[in-house]
């Protein structure tokens, strides 16, 4: 049966398919109906798989943009073209994508999906590899993203450029053969893209419309670029984008991000240095370029390093301070505004993305109508995403509907993509995707959530095995406890451990989707079993009471999804250093209970308040937006832990500031801990 359903499936795609028709077509839109599009899907997938209206592609390698203020940017330029290999002389679209990743990377990634014959087979096999239930199922969400269009994304879609594109893959200034310092998002580098978008619009080969993709660091930029609004940037399809760039994955809470920050500047920084080889041997290597990567070797390395050198606040590096200080222009820059988007976008995130805290809510601050926005939401890490899209009832590729949105935005074709969605969303723990009209605070009053209290309990659950097995309560306890719990390294095998390394880690499904190692140095607060299907839905906030030993204390708590038979899965993590706790009001969301869904810190040294040792401090920990389906006989739990290595390490001050003492958890009925939780259906607690 499930083969005969591919049939027809495709069957259908063959008799809705119009790839070659632009606007003006008297055909009827198709309907997207159910995360698959239906109808529409099929014929999106057909329209990217068939046949194109050009036969071959033209390459101009390393074209130079020069921008304003001197500093020459690399491209490598892809266009439609004839049987001979020549461009066409249409006008056509242009796709942008600037990478800091080398656009070198993006031509072996495009190469390596264009041997005939060769890279269709190993593209089939990536999606056909399938090792669930085995205890390396992770891979399979590695092999399947390659198969679910991610790569046609970061790289090169030929089949979007032989349909009537053109693209443009730009080298960020400073990495790959562009001249001038890595800006790392700054201001110098949007103003980069927007010189890049216009000149991409005022090319002879180009019908004057631009549209952006691209995945994490291309996804950041997308969005920087759309709220500066060039006129000639028509729509953005970014993937695994981030806005609030501290608290997604610089600095979350201020426990900084030991893990992945270091190997994403080692990995820049390493290929910013390789030489354009073919112009050495040509005899036109541009100097330059080498003064310019001689000037600043090892862009933010020593940063980073003078972070963990420096054992008091006062000696930090003035470019430390300016990172963790929130009026910084450094820091300006990397707080994003997604209400300035006035483009239709199409966000596509994962639950356990690097940049998690912030993909719903770039989609919920674009003051689009849903529809001219989009939020597609998987159950994916960062290098994962596009892994299970492609099938009967699930999302279509990721090349698929980047070329439907492109076609809509940018040539007008009316293929039914403004009717998809607008929210497409993995529920985690049943394994189905959903379609909805918003998510948390977009949801309307038939998917909203309702916001509740769930008390962290000293009661014995009889349900873990942690260091301390508590429950979870619609009362708190009518007796204050104190609990007790000290740093540890059993987070190297979590959630988070995956999630830092860009999901890497995640291939280990014994850390990645079961929490019961790392819980044996954490304290669990387990509910009673949900007496029927609950959906949790929207951001979550955790209020803790704590005492510390010492002049600073580092938090970190997760919410879990508990099975019968113990497996504990993390469904959202957030963490918190004490002396970072004061919230910033203006960026925060309370419930209608008045409690916090999203506590935001401001993460800045010059509003650090040293705790006092054996004093309470009260603590609310913002933990990123999720949906998931608790299913009848499963509970959910809270677990709290002293730290969260290797995800985050806090700066040498900081961490010596907590002496590396043990952590009090204070269950008080006059000051309680608390769990605000966004719960639809009766879960009978």
């Amino acid at each position: 049966m499930k083969y005969a359903l591919r049939v027809t499936v495709f069957a259908v795609a063959a008799t809705v398919s119009f790839p070659f028709l632009g606007p003006g077509s008297a055909s009827a839109a198709p309907v997207a109906s159910g995360p698959d599009g239906g109808v529409a899907g099929a014929s999106w997938t057909a329209a990217e798989d068939g046949p194109q209206r050009y036969p071959n592609i033209n390459i101009e390698w390393d074209v130079p943009i020069t921008m304003s203020d001197g500093t020459v940017l690399k491209a490598n330029v892809y266009r439609p073209a004839d049987a001979a290999g020549h461009p066409v002389d249409t006008r056509t679209p242009v796709i942008v994508n600037i990478t800091p990743y080398t656009k070198l990377v993006s031509n072996l990634a495009d190469h390596a999906q264009s041997v005939p014959g060769l890279s269709d087979a190993l593209l089939d096999l990536f999606r056909r590899t399938d090792l669930s239930g085995t205890p390396l199922s992770g891979i399979t969400d590695l092999t399947k993203a390659f198969g679910g269009g991610e790569l046609r994304n970061f790289s090169v879609d030929r089949q979007l450029i032989r349909s009537g594109y053109a693209q443009v893959v730009v080298d960020a200034r400073g990495t790959g053969f562009s001249q001038g310092e890595w800006d790392m998002l700054r201001d110098r580098e949007q103003q980069d893209s927007v010189e890049v978008i216009d000149w991409a619009a005022a090319q002879s080969w180009s019908d004057g419309k631009v549209g952006m993709n691209g995945l994490s660091y291309s996804a950041i930029n997308q969005v920087q670029a759309a709220e500066k609004h060039p006129a000639a940037l028509k729509a953005i399809f970014p993937v695994v984008p981030g806005s609030d760039l501290v608290q997604d994955v610089l600095d979350p809470g201020s426990g900084f991000g030991f893990n992945f920050i270091p190997l994403w500047l080692t990995a820049i920084n390493a290929t910013k240095w390789i030489p354009d080889v073919q112009s050495l041997v040509q005899g036109r290597f541009d100097t330059q370029w080498l003064n310019d990567r001689a000037a600043s070797p090892l862009t933010y390395m020593d940063v980073l390093l003078n972070a963990y050198a420096s054992v008091r606040m006062e000696d930090l590096d003035p470019r430390v301070r300016g990172m963790l200080t929130d009026f910084s222009a450094e820091r300006q820059a990397w707080l994003g505004d997604p209400s300035r988007v006035s483009v239709p976008t199409f966000v596509v995130g994962g639950w356990h993305d690097l940049f998690t805290y912030s993909e719903s809510k770039i989609y919920n601050e674009i003051p689009l109508p849903p529809g001219h926005k989009q939020l597609l939401m998987g159950n994916t890490y960062h290098l994962s995403s596009g892994n299970e899209y492609g099938g009967p009832g699930l999302p279509p590729r990721l090349d698929v509907l980047q070329r439907a949105w492109f076609d809509k935005w940018l040539k007008g074709i009316d293929n039914g993509v403004d009717g998809y969605g607008p929210v497409t969303l993995y529920n985690q723990g049943s394994g189905g995707w959903v379609t909805q009209s918003g998510f948390g605070t977009t949801a309307p009053a038939t998917e909203a959530s309702e916001y509740r209290r769930m008390y962290l309990s000293a009661i014995r659950s009889g349900t873990s095995n942690g260091l301390y097995d508590g429950s979870l309560t619609v009362e708190p306890d009518a007796e204050p406890t104190r609990l007790t719990v000290a740093p540890g390294l059993t987070t190297l095998c979590s959630n988070d451990a995956a999630q830092a390394t860009a999901g890497v880690l995640a291939v280990l499904d014994g850390c990645a989707k079961d929490s019961r190692i790392a819980e044996t140095n954490g304290l669990t607060f387990t509910s009673a079993p949900v007496a029927e299907e609950t959906i949790i839905s929207g951001p979550i906030a955790v209020r803790l009471n704590t005492i510390q030993d010492a002049a600073d204390g580092y938090w970190t708590v997760t919410v879990n999804d508990v099975a019968p038979d113990g497996q504990s899965t993390v469904l959202s993590s957030g963490q918190l250093m004490a002396s970072m706790r004061e919230i910033d009001e203006a960026a925060s969301a309370r419930s209608a209970n008045g409690d916090y869904t999203d506590p935001h810190p401001y993460n800045s040294l010059d509003r650090r308040r040293p705790t006092t040792p054996g004093e309470a401090t009260t603590l609310d920990i913002a933990l990123a937006g999720t949906q998931a389906v608790l299913r009848p006989g499963h509970r959910l739990r809270i677990d709290v832990f002293a730290g969260n290595f290797p995800k985050g390490l806090p700066i040498t001050p900081m961490l010596v500031d907590t002496g590396l003492l043990p952590e009090h958890l204070r269950l008080d009925p006059d000051t309680p801990s608390f769990v605000n939780i966004p719960v639809r259906g009766n879960p009978g607690w």
